[in-house]
């Protein structure tokens, strides 16, 4: 069912984007609607991360419009840019720890740059509620040296959260992980769905990923997308590419 555009917080009409000869992305149209887990899904190299970027300002569009929470991205100024990140929250497929920094040090670091009002105080309550939110409060004072990949993933997912953004993006967020931590990071972005209120983008070529947290699944092959729907609607289509694409990474991910 189509939402009123009033609920879209993204909408990106016509996108094209190409690197030299390459086009990565061509006639890209996408809706993401508030408080929605969506899933753009397809095999590395097709566009995904490339698109999220665009999105986020990292890079710009060759053609078409780009609009995140009401705002015509092709039309800010690097300051206005830059506010509006502060309500978008990048979740790096290697989480982007600063590896001298304490997980302390790590969560406080946007609040310190972003947030120069709080006080200590504030700081502290802000650090432990949301260490609290990923289940890693006993981590505060490690190194990430010290942590596994599951929980350097769920420390790089708070300190995004720290800020309380309105969208989440995240990049493969179950790359390198096991089925078990797989699975707790599947289960996280869902409590952070519930919990944060947030509406989010997961990109990921992981089937059982999107299975478990897509609210709807968009299927990226070739630079555009080919098929939207559920997780079931996208798979039931007769597309061969789409069979394909199911079979080998169903065999991939249990052979």
């Amino acid at each position: 069912m189509q939402l009123p555009e009033s609920e879209q917080v993204i909408k990106i009409r016509d996108l094209k984007k190409s690197f030299g000869d390459r086009n990565v992305l061509s006639d890209v149209d996408l809706d993401l609607y508030k408080g929605e887990n969506l899933v753009v899904l397809g095999r590395s190299g097709t566009g995904k991360s490339v698109l999220i970027k665009i999105i986020v300002g990292l890079l710009r569009a060759d053609e078409g419009e780009v609009n995140v929470l009401g705002m015509d991205l092709n039309r800010l100024s690097g300051r206005e840019l830059q506010e509006l990140r502060l309500h978008i929250g990048f979740s790096f497929q290697n989480s982007a720890l600063y590896d001298s920094m304490t997980v302390r040090e790590n969560l406080e670091f946007p609040l310190v740059r972003n947030k120069r009002h709080l006080s200590r105080k504030e700081i502290n309550i802000s650090v432990e509620r949301v260490l609290e939110g990923v289940g890693l409060t006993q981590a505060i004072d490690q190194m990430p040296s010290e942590l596994s990949g599951g929980q350097k993933k769920r420390i790089g997912i708070a300190r995004t959260l720290i800020l309380r953004p309105q969208i989440m993006l995240y990049d493969e967020p179950t790359a390198g992980l096991d089925p078990i931590t797989s699975a707790d990071i599947n289960s996280l972005i869902n409590v952070v769905q519930e919990n944060y209120e947030t509406s989010s983008i997961i990109i990921t070529h992981d089937l059982t990923c999107a299975k478990e947290t897509g609210d709807r699944v968009m299927m990226l092959m070739d630079g555009t997308f080919i098929r939207s729907g559920s997780f079931q609607e996208v798979f039931e289509a007769e597309d061969p590419r789409i069979k394909q694409f199911y079979d080998y990474n169903f065999t991939e991910n249990n052979g």
